[in-house]
């Protein structure tokens, strides 16, 4: 079952990005079917958070996607090469969003192997991911209700015990919120108990 409309809208990134570990990642790109399972992500939080692309209400070309209503993609590129995917929450105008960093892979997995170009199938970062489940920045504003990319509840359970918490990955020039406890993971060991 999708997760709906009000999911997006009612939590903060910060609920958010605990929540979202455990949930299905879903693409329907060119006709084919992937999903993932997922197992790390990281809050931003908008205008208050120095790590976050929406950083002192900044409001860009490249970030304008983070300011719509929640429940929609903004996938952006990193240094010119990797397409990382996030969710956008909250409502209109409060630009937070959730890195998704992580995936464990479920369906399609012929298919992610052939788009990563290689023999051993890695979901463990934000640009193996979305290469694997062909999310490119063509994506990006992309309607996470729709039938392209959507997330669902698949029933598995993650207790706070089993997140493993800490700072963000690669966001020195943040200062102090750089070490904010901002990023959340799963080993897939513990999902699939």
């Amino acid at each position: 079952m999708k997760l709906p409309r009000t999911f997006y809208r009612e939590r903060d990134a910060l609920v958010g990005a605990r929540e979202l570990i455990g949930k299905g990642l879903f693409t329907s790109i060119d006709g084919v079917r992937t999903a993932g399972i997922i197992t790390e992500t990281e809050a931003y939080l908008g205008v208050h958070d120095r790590a976050s692309h929406a950083s002192g209400g900044r409001r860009t070309a490249r970030n304008e996607v983070m300011y719509a209503a929640g429940g929609v993609a903004y996938v952006y590129l990193c240094y010119g090469i990797h397409h990382l995917f996030n969710v956008v929450v909250m409502e209109k105008d409060e630009p937070q969003a959730v890195l998704i960093r992580a995936i464990h892979p479920l369906d399609g997995k012929g298919t992610m192997l052939a788009r990563r170009g290689s023999k051993t199938l890695t979901t463990g970062g934000p640009g193996t991911l979305t290469q694997a489940l062909g999310i490119r920045t063509d994506h990006n504003g992309e309607d996470l209700t729709g039938q392209r990319i959507w997330l669902e509840d698949i029933g598995v359970k993650v207790t706070k015990q089993d997140l493993i918490v800490g700072p963000r990955v690669g966001v020195d020039y943040a200062g102090e919120d750089a070490l904010l406890p901002y990023r959340f993971r799963i080993a897939p060991s513990q999902l699939l108990r």
